[in-house]
């Protein structure tokens, strides 16, 4: 069975750069889809923020911190919208699905990311931590984001956002709303405390429909591990711990609240598992307590393997396949970019970037790793016409990871 991480953000007419290709940034990958031990054949499992439906990409990859693939990346999983104002697809659980009530939209938000500096939009949910705009959400719903703007659904004003970190291997992101004050918070309930057994509602942005769909149902399992990949069954990323189901979650679902019997969000609606006509079969949320203590690393500055601070730097080059001696080829350059302006051309070779040699793309993104938005890096290639090249360069922010 193959599981779509995250209620998959609903990625809107997004197009692929370049078919084979890595951009180096800092590091990000974006959303796979999952399998769990004891699946139902026939099954999939889709992130439930879609990021990828609809979108015509042909696997082109922005990688930042090392990740590989970000945005353009084809197919929205199996957890794609269906019809009516909430968008269900129907499930073959125990609940129904309805439009939220005002008072499960309090400290609710819609998330619209642009990703591939504007050739694409991802849709996904997320929950106002902080009256100040601090909002809570998945990763995957920004990942390989280049803008977000966020709606809070209460009051209908959208906020631009910035990225105050993440963690991509726990699939957690934190945002902080520009100019936001005395915002509504979302009631945090305690997860350790649900039963196999329990009522739940999960409440997102399913399929970017108008309104915001309330999907009822039960808790069948907990602390359950799944291997989350795209739609396309590649870069697979392992999410252990979460709470399963069977509330019918679905596409845009993801980083929106899942409520218990008393209102209390105790869950993170992450991923959905339907089956080939598109009812769902279960649905996957992060506790949220695990979700919290991920967003207090975030928050008291924390930067090392699995937690991200802010967006990672951009050199703003599409890397290629094919095989260049003694350095990186570069097929693509970013329009505005640090490339752009140091006057890198497409078919040079990068070879070295700040005074480390660089003769692969991963090894050109971990040179960047080290580095932040901002700082001036020395950078060396070589031309298509086989001539030296150096030039110091400021680093751009790349797209979210």
């Amino acid at each position: 069975m193959q599981i779509a991480k995250r209620p998959l953000p609903l990625l809107l007419g997004a197009a692929g750069i370049a078919s084979a290709t890595a951009i180096a940034i800092g590091g990000a990958q974006l959303a796979h889809t999952a399998s769990a031990s004891g699946a139902t054949t026939g099954t999939s499992i889709a992130r439930s923020a879609n990021p990828y439906a609809g979108s015509s990409g042909s696997g082109a990859d922005l990688a930042p911190r090392g990740w590989p693939g970000w945005g353009g990346s084809t197919g929205g999983g199996s957890g794609g919208s269906g019809g009516g104002s909430g968008g269900s697809t129907g499930s073959t659980g125990s609940g129904s699905t309805t439009e939220a009530t005002a008072r499960q939209l309090v400290g609710v938000v819609d998330i619209v990311s642009t990703v591939n500096y504007g050739q694409g939009e991802a849709a996904g949910t997320g929950m106002v931590l902080r009256s100040d705009g601090e909002v809570l959400t998945n990763n995957h719903v920004i990942e390989g984001a280049t803008s977000i703007e966020v709606t809070v659904l209460s009051t209908g004003r959208t906020y631009s956002a910035t990225v105050v970190g993440t963690s991509p291997t726990n699939d957690v992101a934190v945002l902080q709303l520009s100019g936001a004050t005395g915002l509504a918070t979302v009631d945090l309930g305690d997860s350790s405390s649900l039963q196999v057994g329990d009522a739940v509602t999960g409440v997102g942005n399913a399929g970017n429909e108008e309104g915001t769909s309330a999907a009822t149902g039960q808790v069948t399992a907990l602390d359950q591990d799944i291997t989350a990949s795209d739609g396309s069954g590649t870069d697979s990323e392992d999410l252990s711990g979460l709470i399963m189901t069977d509330a019918a979650i679905e596409a845009g679902d993801s980083g929106g609240p899942l409520y218990d019997a008393d209102g209390q969000v105790v869950g993170i609606d992450t991923a959905a598992q339907t089956s080939r006509t598109g009812e769902t079969v279960a649905g996957y949320a992060i506790p949220i307590d695990t979700a919290l203590a991920v967003a207090q690393k975030i928050r008291s500055g924390v930067d090392d393997a699995t937690i991200h601070q802010g967006v990672p730097a951009f050199l703003g080059i599409q890397t290629g396949q094919v095989a260049v001696t003694g350095g990186v080829p570069v097929v693509g350059i970013v329009d505005g970019s640090a490339a752009e302006a140091a006057g890198i051309t497409s078919g040079s070779a990068i070879t070295r970037v700040g005074g480390t040699p660089v003769s692969t793309s991963s090894g050109l993104t971990d040179a960047l790793t080290a580095h932040d938005p901002g700082d001036r890096v020395a950078v060396t290639w070589v031309d298509a016409y086989g001539t030296a090249h150096s030039a110091t360069v400021t680093l751009g922010s790349g797209p979210a990871d």
